[in-house]
């Protein structure tokens, strides 16, 4: 691989850093940095003074555990939100994300707007209200964004575009000594608040820790975050958006949750965080005909992929990539019998489809559904030696532009380092 430096608006990176954020998609990413650069001094009038990257998101193992305050294997990945920014005194913050109108909004207006409810104003709006309820530092910036986030595909496009806002203000007003939770808390409740939609904070977490982390969601306040040295580089990894429809699907997504603490209420709790497994067990058969049969099938679900996710972490801890495998085979497995997520009742099987035609690649050597289901993408961990094969095949089924291939990045959002 060649070595050397590329320089962007004044800035000269090294290729390693540019590999460390885009693996070997590297060169193809290269080009952002000089549009923006030129994007930035034609739009304010100045170079750029930083650039600053804020990846997306995969779920390893740990499918709908966090609402109920349990444990999910996440990590941060090769595709991101790219801004060249430079700070300014007056208290404005101006942002042009490409293909959306100028945004300017000053720190002293933040207050909530609903016609702002669900657009990118109301993302930084809500993310400035946090740092400033928090007593932390706010102030102005110029800033010209591009995204490779891909939107709709459950890598959490959203939460990347939150913490590019986040890590500019920790940067330029707090001098870079907010913590990780500090910032997804802040992106979340913007999320939540502001943005108007509802959301657990695992997208954020991972985003901010980067890497490949577990996250104990059992204080949502402050979850607990341990992570694991990714060393398995001869896996490839692809996100596949399988072309549902997520239309109507709100109904299918909110019983999850709902039916998982019918549950956890019934034996006198709030979440199943706050029922032991073994509490659970021992009284499953006396909530039978008290209980639908899927909550309870749901509820074990709970139990049991709490369990895959320790496997999982210790299995990259230890290098034990068969038992990594295990732990992501038996997640989607899970996932499909007793969480009962790959379809809806209205009969989309997208997911269902995707994961049998991808059963049938040589090479893929874990598969599962990704994020909430029913409709939308499904995650494979595939063998280097195959993995050309296995893209081609993808893209033939499913289209280029719905075929992600993706690597773990070891950074979270952050100001790029020179």
């Amino acid at each position: 691989m060649a070595t050397g430096c590329a320089a962007f608006g004044g800035k000269n990176f090294s290729r390693s850093t540019l590999v460390a954020l885009y693996g070997a998609d590297a060169d193809k990413n290269s080009p952002r940095f000089g549009v923006l650069a030129r994007q930035h001094e034609q739009l304010f009038g100045a170079a750029c003074a930083d650039f600053f990257s804020s990846p997306g998101r995969i779920e390893i193992v740990g499918n709908h555990t966090d609402h109920n305050a349990g444990k999910v294997l996440a990590a941060a990945i090769s595709v991101d939100t790219l801004a060249a920014v430079s700070p300014r005194a007056d208290g404005i913050i101006e942002v042009k994300s490409e293909d959306y109108p100028a945004m300017r909004i000053d720190i002293n207006d933040i207050e909530f707007r609903a016609a702002e409810l669900g657009t990118s104003t109301a993302l930084i709006k809500g993310v400035l209200d946090f740092y400033e309820r928090a007593g932390a530092g706010i102030g102005g910036f110029t800033a010209c964004m591009n995204s490779n986030v891909p939107k709709g595909s459950g890598v959490s496009s959203s939460s990347s575009f939150e913490l590019v806002i986040a890590e500019i203000l920790n940067v330029y007003y707090n001098g870079g000594a907010l913590t990780p939770v500090f910032k997804a808390r802040a992106s979340q409740y913007a999320e939540n608040v502001y943005f108007g939609k509802p959301s657990g904070l695992m997208d954020q977490t991972a985003i901010a820790v980067g890497g490949v982390n577990m996250i104990d969601f059992r204080d949502f306040e402050n979850p607990v975050v341990e992570s694991a040295d990714w060393n398995f580089d001869d896996l490839g990894i692809f996100v596949v958006a399988t072309g549902g429809d997520h239309s109507d699907l709100t109904d299918d997504y909110a019983a999850i949750p709902a039916e998982m603490k019918s549950v956890a209420e019934a034996l006198g709790g709030k979440l199943l965080r706050d029922i032991a497994p073994e509490d659970f067990y021992k009284a499953e058969d006396s909530l039978r005909g008290k209980l639908s049969p899927r909550a309870l099938l749901r509820a074990e679900h709970y139990y049991e992929e709490n369990v895959r996710v320790e496997q999982a972490e210790a299995a990259i801890a230890n290098g034990d990539e068969a038992a990594f495998l295990a732990a992501v085979n038996a997640s989607g497995e899970s996932s499909a019998v007793k969480l009962q997520n790959l379809y809806s009742e209205r009969g989309d099987r997208s997911i269902e489809e995707a994961l049998a035609f991808a059963g049938t690649l040589d090479g893929v050597a874990a598969k599962r559904v990704h994020g909430g289901g029913f409709a939308g993408t499904i995650l494979l961990f595939v063998r280097k030696s195959s993995l050309q094969s296995v893209k081609s095949a993808l893209i033939a089924r499913f289209g280029e532009n719905n075929v992600f291939d993706l690597s773990v990045r070891k950074s979270g959002a952050c100001r790029i380092a020179l």
